[in-house]
C-alpha cells in the first residue's frame, strides 16, 4: 500500500504537465481588451460601399504598447487583406481616449503619435473601410493588431501580435429619407467621413458611452452669392438657412419635441450642458429602432407635438440657432434609440440629389454629378431639386 500511494503522485505529476503543456507553448499575445462599441455597418456613399465601426483598445500592460499596422480581412478568407493601415494613415485613424481626444484627433495625430496606447490608458480607432459596389458586402470582419512593446530591461522592441479578433457585420436595413428642405444648395458640414468631428465624437453619460453623431450632417445653406450668408453675418437673418421650413424626412411618429432655448446671437457660444447641446429639437420615429433627430431649430417654431403622427414632406419647423451652435443651421442625425445623445448613430440615404464637389472647391470648381441611394460626403455640396 505504501509503494502505491508514492507511485501514484508522480504519475498525476506528469500527467498535470502533460495537460498544461499546450496552453505554456502559447504566445500570450497583446495584453489589451479590444472593444466594438457598435457592429460594423455599410453605406453607400458616392461610388464607394463604405463599412463603418470603430475599436476600443485598452492597454493592460505595464509599458505602452504602439499599433505598428492593421489589417481587416473579409470573413474566413484566405485572400489578401481588404485594407491595411500603418504609419500615418494608422496615426491619423486613431484617438487618444479622454481629455486629450480633441486634440490628438484627425490632422493633429502627426504632433501626438497616436498609436501608442499608454499603460491602463485607451485608444480609439476609427475604421471607414470603402469596397466597390459590386463587391459583396463580408459578414464578419477580422481584425488583426501589430503591436511593438519594449519590456522594462529590454534592449530592444518585441512584436506581439492579436491575430483574430473578429466582429460580426449589421444586416439592418438602412432607411432612404426625403430631402429635409424644400430644394436648394446645401453644405453637408461635418458629414459622413472618417476625419470629422461628427464621426470622432463619443459621449460617456450614466457609465455608458455613445457615438449618436456618427453619421450626423450640418446642413448649411448657400445662396446664390456662393456663401452660406449675406451682408455681414452678425445677424440671424444675414444667413441664408435661417427660417427655412425643415420637413419630415419619412412617414413617422414625433417622440420628442423640445422648445425653450432662445437662438444664439452668431458666433456667439453660450455655456453648454448635455440638456440644451441640441437647442430646440424634434425626434421622429421612422422605424422600430429608427429615429431621426432634427436640432438647432428656432425657438417658437416647432409646429408638431410629441406622439403625433406625421407624413414625409410636411413641415415640422424652421431653421434655427439654438443650442451648440455659432451659426443657423439643421442638425440631422439618425440613431438606434430615442435620444439625441444615448444613442448609436446609424446610417441613411437619399433616394437622389446632385453632388456639386467638396465644399472648399465651391462655386469656383463645381461639379455636377447625379447620386442615387447616397449618403452625401463629409463638406460635400449637394442640390436638392424641390419636392424630392
Amino acid at each position: 500500500m505504501r509503494f502505491s500511494k508514492a507511485s501514484s503522485a508522480p504519475v498525476a505529476l506528469i500527467f498535470s504537465l502533460l495537460l498544461l503543456t499546450p496552453s505554456w507553448a502559447r504566445e500570450r499575445g497583446p495584453r489589451v481588451e479590444v472593444v466594438c462599441p457598435a457592429a460594423p455597418i455599410s453605406v453607400v456613399v458616392g461610388k464607394s460601399n463604405v463599412l463603418v465601426y470603430e475599436l476600443h483598445v485598452t492597454n493592460f500592460d505595464s509599458v505602452p504598447l504602439t499599433l505598428q499596422r492593421m489589417e481587416l480581412y473579409a470573413d474566413h478568407q484566405n485572400s489578401g487583406a481588404l485594407m491595411t493601415l500603418e504609419g500615418e494613415k494608422l496615426a491619423a485613424a486613431m484617438t487618444k481616449v479622454g481629455a486629450a481626444m480633441m486634440m490628438t484627433s484627425g490632422m493633429n495625430a502627426a504632433a501626438h503619435d497616436n498609436r501608442t496606447i499608454d499603460p491602463g490608458g485607451r485608444n480609439a480607432i476609427f475604421l471607414w473601410l470603402p469596397l466597390p459596389l459590386d463587391q459583396r458586402v463580408p459578414t464578419t470582419v477580422r481584425n488583426r493588431l501589430v503591436f511593438s512593446v519594449q519590456p522594462a530591461g529590454a534592449n530592444s522592441p518585441s512584436e506581439t501580435t492579436l491575430e483574430d479578433f473578429q466582429v460580426p457585420v449589421s444586416r439592418e436595413e438602412v432607411p432612404t429619407l426625403s430631402p429635409p428642405f424644400h430644394g436648394g444648395i446645401w453644405v453637408a458640414g461635418d458629414g459622413p467621413m472618417n476625419s470629422a468631428n461628427h464621426r470622432r465624437s463619443i459621449f460617456a453619460i450614466d457609465g455608458h458611452i455613445y457615438s449618436p453623431e456618427r453619421f450626423a450632417i450640418d446642413w448649411v445653406k448657400v445662396g446664390p452669392n456662393g456663401d452660406s450668408r449675406h451682408d455681414g453675418s452678425t445677424k440671424n437673418e444675414n444667413w441664408w438657412g435661417w427660417g427655412e421650413p425643415v420637413l419630415a424626412v419619412a412617414d413617422g411618429e414625433i417622440t420628442e419635441v423640445v422648445d425653450q432655448f432662445p437662438d444664439n446671437v452668431p458666433k456667439v457660444l453660450p455655456p453648454v450642458t448635455l440638456d440644451n447641446i441640441g437647442g430646440n429639437h424634434i425626434i421622429l420615429k421612422i422605424a422600430p429602432n429608427r429615429f431621426v433627430t432634427y436640432a438647432h431649430l428656432q425657438k417658437g417654431s416647432i409646429k408638431v407635438r410629441n406622439g403625433q403622427h406625421v407624413h414625409r414632406g410636411d413641415v415640422l419647423a424652421l431653421l434655427g440657432n439654438s443650442g451648440n451652435t455659432t451659426g443657423a443651421h439643421l442638425h440631422l442625425q439618425v440613431t438606434d434609440q430615442n435620444s439625441v445623445l444615448e444613442s448609436q448613430g446609424v446610417p441613411f440615404l437619399f433616394e437622389q440629389f446632385t453632388y456639386l464637389g467638396p465644399g472648399a472647391d465651391y462655386p469656383e470648381k463645381q461639379v455636377s454629378e447625379p447620386w442615387i441611394n447616397s449618403i452625401p460626403p463629409g463638406d460635400g455640396v449637394v442640390k436638392f431639386e424641390a419636392g424630392k
